[in-house]
């Protein structure tokens, strides 16, 4: 006879637990650009998202609770969240930085057809403003708010100015020039603009 203890049981996962597997969330997300291109947000379905990534719809909700949810974690990975606020040493290079950070995602597929969709639907629904103002909108006020906040240490900007109304001048007429006329984005433009910028926030 030996004193050793015995072996303790291989635990198990607790019964029911959901281990979400990568390769069936990267076919979900696949299958919802697909969906999107194809009918729109507004008649995208669950139903529909599930059968083209060849799932059943229970795979989907354990990811995400409503369509809403699954379009805005696409969107949100393309909104400027995560990515470095620009820091070129003057506000203007950072303006600019900023502009061609704002003009790719715009130019993204996944933007640019879902992006007016989803204001559309915003426009009837608050509980989707703001579920889309926080995927589109925090890393971009973020990213103005640093911005804003090095100019003012180096003296090119005063105390007290609103990041808010640097989004305004420099988004405002890139969203109107790229998503709802859809005109070309050369990069003289984007300097041009970059430098209006600057001009209303030093005004």
């Amino acid at each position: 006879m030996t004193n050793e203890p015995a072996a303790a049981p291989a635990r198990r996962a607790p019964a029911g637990a959901a281990v979400l597997r990568e390769d069936v969330t990267e076919a979900i997300r696949a299958a919802v650009l697909a969906e999107l291109a194809a009918v729109g947000f507004s008649r995208m379905s669950i139903e529909g998202v599930a059968r083209r990534a060849g799932v059943g719809k229970t795979a989907v909700y354990r990811r995400w609770k409503s369509k809403l949810h699954l379009v805005l974690d696409l969107i949100g990975a393309f909104a400027a969240d995560g990515l470095p606020v620009p820091s070129t040493g003057s506000l203007y290079g950072d303006v600019r930085a900023l502009l061609e950070v704002m003009s790719h995602v715009l130019r993204h597929p996944v933007a640019s057809a879902v992006i007016p969709d989803l204001l559309v639907e915003a426009a009837r629904n608050p509980e989707i403003a703001e579920a889309v103002r926080g995927a589109l909108l925090d890393g971009q006020r973020r990213m103005a708010e640093g911005i804003v906040a090095e100019a003012v240490t180096r003296g090119e900007l005063p105390p007290g100015l609103d990041p808010s109304k640097a989004l305004d001048l420099a988004l405002g007429p890139l969203y109107w020039r790229q998503v709802i006329i859809e005109d070309p984005v050369p990069p003289a433009y984007l300097d041009t603009l970059a430098h209006q910028v600057v001009a209303g926030l030093k005004a």
